[in-house]
């Protein structure tokens, strides 16, 4: 093994993913989804030499140790195979190993050793995780039934000693006719809507506003101690499918749906809350790390963060399934390896490194149906275009490694028209109405137009956008006044940071819209050609892709302007 090993993290399961850790500080990740253009990809056989290693040179040197984490799926079986590709795949120092890391114990190394705390409480959610017999971590009482699955973990975290201490577990059996525990029942309530699948969870945040939380009569989650339950009211509401299937064409209005949804939504924030109140009694730690598939409900992030016992919150970019990866690769590092990690995520850039030629090639390869220049002065070409009203991509860099655009694959707009909301989500995103836009804001003026009192890096957090300035930004306000917003700051994304500074000198505002970029249904995009791609099969306008930007030659129609907003259906 060298002074600066290198450790390779699997996430085998739903949301695949591979890190790769390098050294103390250097960590590169990137989601199966962004290579294969399905979304929530799960692992398989084949992800490593057809998938992975193409797009990531980091991974064609020497590999000193591998950790995989699985989840309560049947992928664990196929291990023997999967080490067999790996020993294929990769180049492995002559002492290189493979080892396994349980799930949650994987969600927290992405959380809190990444984090700025030395010492902190963690809490892991999520719908189910590994069974009792791959738990990889010491438990208060090893469960008699080793096919019970975690589905909530608790910790106390120290960074000096490496020391990562289980208080409790909640487990379940497995059977969806007695569910348990906070991530169960978002996923029961997001199938009642949408049943076809995962990935539907931030509808149900949006629609939740829009509707009024005790008009179905429906009761709190029954919380004891670290431990969630479902109501069998809720049980019998989560049966009533006909009566809910308004967006999938069945029967049921909009508003019966906004209704549960809110009921649903209102529940699920009391019963988290009680249930970080419980860990602070626990461990009377001031700082808490929070991770799984429930730390992406931003709106429930920001009732932590103002109402719960704990001073501090950090949540890792990559909460979900798609982290574990990073938590792999720290875990191999830190816990097998003896290594100290100064990884701290500042920046969730954690793609492969971007290759120029790659896009002078896409521009050399540009269709007839575009156009590529190479303004002096970028940004300010991008603002022109933003204050006629253009949507406009933007590709630079790394990318991100979580599943929200944080600048360096995203759409812009201009949150001060009213159209705009609606234009992006039905002419370029291509889904539900009701679903908010999430503003950038220069770091320096967000205390003056939202009411949030400290950096807000990675849009993980709603707050309450000020009053005064509602009617200012319909682009990026919610019904209820809210938005999920991102805090930029030169260090980290100087160009957006360069973006939103030229945007405010020109129109006085310090907030842009941001949304991922991707067309209908499609994940984030990773390369040039992606980009173009969407560029070229939505109504977004032009595609900045420093130092070019790609415009259409047959310009669609521009918001407020002529195009016509679409009755909103009800």
């Amino acid at each position: 093994m060298t002074d600066s090993p290198t450790v390779v993290g699997i996430n085998r399961t739903q949301d695949a993913a591979i890190a790769v850790a390098r050294g103390g500080s250097t960590v590169y990740s990137i989601q199966k989804e962004r290579l294969s253009r399905r979304k929530h990809h799960w692992g398989r056989l084949g992800d490593v030499p057809d998938r992975y290693l193409p797009r990531m040179a980091v991974l064609r040197e020497p590999v000193d140790l591998v950790v995989e984490c699985y989840s309560s799926d049947t992928e664990v079986r196929n291990s023997a195979a999967y080490h067999d590709e790996l020993r294929a795949a990769l180049d492995f120092a002559p002492d290189a190993r493979i080892v396994r890391v349980s799930h949650h114990l994987a969600h927290v190394y992405s959380a809190f050793f990444p984090s700025p705390f030395d010492r902190a409480a963690a809490m892991i959610v999520d719908a189910q995780g590994s069974p009792a017999r791959d738990f990889t971590e010491r438990t208060p009482n090893q469960p008699a039934d080793p096919n019970l699955l975690e589905v909530s973990s608790f910790y106390a975290c120290d960074r000096a000693s490496g020391e990562i201490s289980c208080l409790a577990k909640q487990l379940w059996d497995g059977d969806w006719a007695h569910p348990a525990g906070l991530g169960c029942f978002y996923s029961l309530l997001t199938h009642t809507f949408w049943p076809e699948g995962e990935g539907n969870e931030g509808k149900v945040m949006g629609l939740a506003p829009f509707g009024d939380p005790d008009a179905h009569d429906l009761p709190d989650l029954e919380v004891r101690d670290h431990e969630v339950f479902i109501p069998d009211a809720w049980m019998a509401a989560f049966a009533q499918r006909d009566r809910y299937r308004h967006f999938v064409g069945g029967g049921g209005s909009f508003q019966a749906c906004a209704d549960f949804a809110a009921a649903g939504q209102q529940a699920f924030e009391r019963a988290l809350l009680r249930l970080a109140d419980w860990l602070h009694d626990r461990t009377d730690l001031p700082d808490l790390v929070f991770a799984g598939g429930t730390a992406l409900n931003c709106t429930a992030n920001g009732l932590l963060l103002r109402d719960s016992p704990f001073a501090r919150l950090f949540i890792p970019p990559s909460p979900h399934d798609g982290g574990t990866a990073v938590g792999c690769a720290l875990y191999g590092a830190i816990a097998c390896l003896g290594q100290q990690s100064d990884f701290r995520w500042v920046n969730d850039f954690l793609g492969p490194d971007s290759d120029p030629t790659e896009s002078d090639a896409a521009i050399a390869a540009l269709p007839n149906d575009l156009s590529a220049e190479r303004p002096d002065d970028l940004a300010a070409a991008m603002v022109e275009l933003l204050a006629g009203g253009r949507v406009v991509g933007l590709h630079q860099g790394r990318s991100e490694s979580g599943p929200r655009a944080l600048g360096n694959r995203s759409i812009i707009g201009d949150p001060r028209r009213p159209e705009m909301q609606d234009f992006i989500n039905y002419e370029v995103k291509g889904r539900e109405w009701f679903r908010p836009l999430a503003p950038l804001v220069l770091a320096e003026h967000a205390p003056r137009v939202f009411e949030v009192d400290r950096p807000a890096p990675f849009m993980q957090f709603a707050a309450d956008v000020r009053p005064e300035f509602r009617e200012q930004l319909p682009g990026i306000t919610h019904v209820d006044g809210s938005a999920r917003l991102q805090t930029v700051e030169p260090v980290n994304t100087p160009f957006l940071h360069a973006l939103l500074s030229a945007w405010h000198a020109r129109t006085g505002s310090p907030v842009l819209i941001n949304t991922s970029l991707n067309g209908p249904g499609d994940p984030l995009t990773e390369t040039p050609a992606q980009s173009i791609e969407t560029l070229r099969k939505t109504n977004m306008h032009a595609l900045a892709m420093p130092p070019y930007l790609i415009r259409k030659r047959e310009e669609p129609p521009v918001p407020g302007a002529d195009w016509e907003r679409p009755e909103r259906p009800t």
